[in-house]
């Protein structure tokens, strides 16, 4: 959010250099991310002052006439300077330019010299008089500037043309400073520190001067919109706003439109109260209609882009068509425009939530939405719009043609909030003056009502949306006396010492994070926030229930996520539309779930890739991922994590997955690795293939020991024996593996297939697999009797258990 010094100025009078500002405002919680200087005019004319011709004596060199003047220019003996002017004498105000001054080429933007002492014309000139151009007040080279003042010689020329230098504020607002959303918001901050008045324009003057022009209104939709207030100003003048409206707004970043729709503005940014502004006459059947409609309603906004209205948007309409999008966006056809003669001028209170929705639908971000969904003041409406209606009628003229229209059937009423003086210490950390905590929440605006020994009750505006608890006035408290004023006790003590944990879980994921990166992953980071659609998308997968957001900042960020796999699409998606569409990511982030009423969180380990394995090259082609491009960085993360030889079983009927294989420890589910069904990246946004990975991330830690065992290196070869199988098509290698173990624990290292055949000649249902088998004896060498009588003992197996036919 941008502030303008000078416009705070005129609210709260500030005494305080930059820097100490910047440490009065961030001290309040409205921190301060720059403070930059704006300037009107290039170069903010630093070096120009007042000054005075004394004498002037007029010369000649090569038929050209100038002059030898001296100027008082506030120094101790006048300057001589020589000008080329023919409309210079003495006697005259004049802008002059001193030693050391930059002048610029104001239409370029460039630097052109600066001002030296040096002889021109065989005499010493110290200085420039100057004509508009060379001020960049304006483009006139005639001849110089001739002042009408009485300020004294050596005053700066911004003060002569009140063009001071301001001072950019650029604050990072927090969602829910939503009171701090303007100039007045931060006086009211700086008040409080300071215990300094706020002064606010005066709308004693605002009066009905005739009712020609009514508006009736209606609103429909009380709960969307609870106040909305409008009224009528007729014989305006669209034209250029004066020179301090547009500076106003030039400063803080917006452009200048014309007089009316400044004001509108001026007000949004001064009063942190969106307004709009209609042109009267095209206001039809001069009804306004505040209703939701159909869904489907085609409408188009001031960017000249047409809109699709859903069931939910709240419209302000006139008898036949829609006007604009409520607290969001106007229309084209009834704005201000050069003839606009008669204005209807609407301030409303539209209710938060549904504002953020419409934005968020349709992807505006204004001003007004800005402001809207965080929550405005819903008292000071009518407030703002009398003084608008002064403003305009100073600027534009005209006169107030209708009553002031102020729907309010149901006024928002103030925050009570208990607050007991034990808990202000407590939290604190310190204990105040009670007298002192009076003071603060008085100065911020809280009331305090049914107060004795042990507490009061706080009665809280309801522009501060923020402020609903008690911990929230104790922070109200805490923000204005000082965090920095709350000491630390010179003896610090607790009752328990925690110890240190046996299993260090950043070190482990660390371990991990390093495991994954040497293999080609990058390390992603991703909002635990999610879309309710994807959820009811995969809600086969997902027992428990949502956690929802009460005070959601959209629909599409409504509750928290169940599953890992959406924020990882949505980061595919996001690279794959800027054609990287090879990658290898991993996330360590955590589910949240409601189960029985109570909220749970569980951390997760997830693990995608899709595209290529490799970039193709002159040697090698492009391969696309497959399921054991993932399965082999699984099977690194768990054996870095000390487990081997897992149990697995197939993915059945799973609403994420197309296929895949869980992994089971302690007959627990602690992994799950397979594609992604197509249906379910397409919602993301991801027309390729990806696979995923899940890992029970608490519980593969809990069951993780850090302790090392270290054995001696084998002194004895290894043996390697490989057989082919010829099986059905539903048995699977875990089966083969499993079964090996079984029959051989002694003397079996590793299992691999090698090679896997389907053809004709083997049957429709029938599949070769080539294996080989490790076999070590960390004892002896082995014999080829005992090597022998092991695979033989294998190979019965394979032909018993599960009908094999073994090829030799």
């Amino acid at each position: 959010m941008k502030i303008s010094l000078n416009w705070l100025k005129q609210f709260v009078e500030i005494t305080e250099s930059a820097q100490e500002l910047d440490s009065l405002l961030t001290g309040t919680g409205l921190e301060v991310e720059s403070i930059e200087r704006h300037e009107a005019i290039l170069g903010g004319l630093e070096g120009f002052v007042v000054g005075e011709v004394l004498t002037c004596e007029r010369f000649m060199v090569k038929e050209k006439q100038l002059s030898l003047t001296t100027v008082d220019i506030g120094a101790e003996t006048p300057s001589q300077i020589v000008c080329g002017a023919a409309n210079v004498d003495a006697g005259q105000k004049v802008i002059v330019a001193t030693v050391g001054t930059t002048l610029y080429d104001h239409a370029k933007g460039v630097e052109i010299f600066k001002i030296t002492s040096k002889k021109t014309y065989g005499h010493l000139s110290e200085g420039m008089i100057c004509a508009e151009d060379e001020l960049g007040i304006g483009t006139s080279h005639d001849g110089i500037l001739i002042l009408d003042t009485d300020l004294p010689n050596g005053t700066p020329a911004t003060q002569y043309f009140n063009l001071e230098a301001d001072l950019l504020i650029e604050i990072g607002l927090t969602p829910n400073r939503a009171d701090a959303a303007s100039h007045w918001g931060v006086a009211r901050d700086i008040k409080a520190k300071t215990g300094r008045a706020i002064t606010l324009p005066s709308i004693e003057a605002f009066k009905v001067d005739n009712t020609n022009f009514p508006i009736e209104l209606i609103v429909e939709d009380p709960e969307a919109c609870p106040r909305f207030c409008g009224v009528t100003i007729d014989g305006v003048k669209v034209q250029e706003s004066p020179e301090w409206l547009r500076k106003s707004l030039e400063t803080i970043g917006l452009r200048s439109i014309n007089n009316i729709v400044d004001i509108t503005n001026y007000i949004c940014h001064g009063l942190g109260q969106p307004m709009h502004a209609y042109d009267w006459n095209a206001i039809a059947g001069q009804q306004v209609i505040v209703k939701t409609l159909p869904a489907g309603t085609k409408f188009t906004t001031l960017d000249e882009v047409e809109r699709t209205l859903g069931e939910t948007d709240l419209m302000v309409c006139n008898g036949d068509e829609p006007m604009g999008i409520a607290g969001v966006f106007g229309g084209t056809k009834s704005g201000i425009k050069p003839e606009t003669t008669r204005v209807y001028l609407e301030v409303a209170y539209f209710n938060p939530a549904s504002v953020r929705k419409t934005a968020q639908r349709h992807a505006l971000k204004t001003d007004a939405s800005f402001r809207f969904e965080r929550g405005t003041d819903p008292n000071a409406k009518l407030y703002a719009l009398k003084y608008a209606a002064l403003l305009i009628q100073e600027l534009a003229g005209g006169v107030v043609a209708s009553e002031v229209s102020d729907f309010y059937p149901n006024p928002i009423a103030d925050f009570t909030i208990p607050v007991l003086y034990k808990n202000v210490n407590r939290l604190i950390g310190k204990t105040l003056d009670t007298s002192l905590v009076k003071s603060i929440l008085e100065s911020l605006d809280i009331q305090i009502q049914g107060e004795d020994e042990n507490g009061f009750t706080a009665i809280v505006p309801p522009y501060r949306v923020d402020v609903t608890r008690e911990a929230d006035i104790i922070e109200e408290v805490l923000r204005i006396y000082g965090f920095e004023n709350v000491e630390l006790s010179e003896n610090l003590g607790t009752e328990f010492l925690s110890g240190f944990p046996q299993k260090d879980r950043e070190q482990l994921q660390l371990k991990i994070s390093q495991v994954l990166a040497a293999n080609g992953f990058n390390e992603i980071i991703t909002n635990s926030l999610t879309k309710p659609a994807y959820s009811a998308l995969v809600k086969a997968d997902l027992p428990n229930d949502d956690v929802e957001i009460l005070n959601k900042l959209s629909e599409d960020l409504g509750v928290m996520r169940q599953t890992m796999v959406f924020s990882g699409l949505e980061v595919l998606a996001h690279n794959i539309n800027r054609r990287q569409k090879d990658l290898k990511v991993f996330d360590f982030g955590k589910t949240y779930h409601k189960i029985n009423d109570k909220y749970v969180e569980k951390r997760h380990l997830a693990l995608y890739v899709t595209g290529n394995t490799e970039n193709e090259t002159w040697q090698l082609k492009s391969q696309k991922v497959a399921f054991h491009t993932l399965a082999s960085a699984v099977n690194k993360v768990l054996g870095s994590l000390g487990f081997k030889n897992l149990d697995t079983k197939p993915l059945e009927g799973t609403a994420t997955f197309e296929y895949g294989i869980s992994y089971l420890l302690n007959k627990k589910e602690v992994a799950k690795v397979g594609l992604v069904k197509p249906s379910v990246a397409k919602k993301a946004e991801v027309k390729q293939h990806v696979f995923f990975a899940d890992f029970d991330w608490d519980y593969l830690f809990k069951q993780y020991n850090d302790k090392a065992a270290f054995v001696e290196l084998p002194k004895f070869p290894e043996v390697r024996r490989d057989l082919s199988l010829v099986i059905d098509k539903t048995v699977t290698f875990d089966q083969i593996q499993k079964l090996a173990r079984n029959y051989e624990k002694n003397l079996l290292r590793q299992i691999n297939v090698f090679d896997v055949y389907q053809g004709e000649n083997l049957g429709a249902d029938k599949k070769s697999y080539s294996v080989s088998f490790i076999l070590q004896d960390y004892e002896q060498t082995l014999t080829d009797k005992v090597i022998d009588k092991t695979m033989e003992k294998l190979m019965a197996a394979f032909e018993k258990e599960i009908g094999a036919v073994i090829r030799k």
